[in-house]
């Protein structure tokens, strides 16, 4: 039972060790150790500081990458309308071009229509005058057939001819 009810003298004597202990450890090794949490705290404090600057950074690239993708979009819609727009004025001009074409060639349909009914009817006039000629050839032949009737024709264009002059 010895442990349990120490002596005086033990009790001096631990409290005495502890106090010497106390003594060097308050004079050495206590500003060590108070130094080293002080370290200890200012960089706890700095890597806290540094997480709030990053964290801060962070939300600042998460705007700024934000503004970049609704910028990005932006441009995209502008594009694709802008190119919407190019493809219908396209399509407006191939649509005139085709149009103009198409009225150059029914022009030129036209015109060479036209010239081919001017020459057919050309065609058609020669060959009623050849006809009709021919027809007048066999009369005067005919009619010319008799000398009293040849007498007849040559005075009478010659006083035709009398009377012109």
């Amino acid at each position: 039972m010895e442990l349990f009810k120490p002596e005086f003298g033990l009790v001096f004597w631990m409290f005495f060790v502890f106090v010497v202990l106390f003594a060097i450890l308050a004079k050495y090794a206590w500003p060590f150790i108070v130094k080293s949490i002080d370290e200890r705290a200012d960089l706890i404090d700095k890597g806290v500081t540094y997480s709030q600057e990053a964290k801060a950074r962070l939300d600042n690239a998460t705007e700024d990458a934000q503004a970049l993708l609704a910028e990005a979009h932006k441009q995209q819609m502008d594009i694709l309308r802008e190119a919407a727009k190019m493809k219908s004025q396209i399509i407006e001009e191939a649509k005139k071009a085709a149009g103009e074409e198409a009225k150059k060639v029914m022009d030129a349909a036209a015109v060479s229509i036209e010239q081919a009914r001017k020459e057919s009817e050309q065609q058609f006039r020669n060959e009623v005058s050849e006809f009709a000629l021919q027809i007048a050839e066999k009369l005067t032949r005919k009619e010319l057939s008799k000398d009293k009737t040849q007498i007849e024709m040559i005075d009478k264009m010659l006083n035709d001819i009398e009377n012109k002059n």
